[in-house]
């Protein structure tokens, strides 16, 4: 099937705008979330379950390294605070 391993290779869209919402600033407490629901759609659990896994996915570090990374950083030092 042409385009399969495209697919495996770059980021859906929703993955795209999960990480182009994490690169913007939010304003004051709620913004975020009530940005999560009404610009993706989503519920803000799901939306950090589906943004941990991208932070694990090889393809969303070749798309945004510098976001990626901070984020992997700020997630392994709450998980050493625990």
């Amino acid at each position: 099937m042409p385009g399969m391993d495209q697919e495996r290779q770059e980021l859906g869209r929703r993955e795209r705008d999960i990480l182009a919402l994490e690169r913007r600033g939010f304003s004051g407490p709620g913004a975020k979330e009530r940005a999560i629901r009404e610009e993706l759609g989503l519920a803000p659990v799901r939306y950090f379950q589906l943004l941990n896994a991208l932070l694990d996915d090889e393809r969303a570090l070749a798309h945004d390294p510098v976001t990626v990374n901070r984020l992997r950083r700020v997630r392994d030092a709450r998980r050493e605070e625990r």
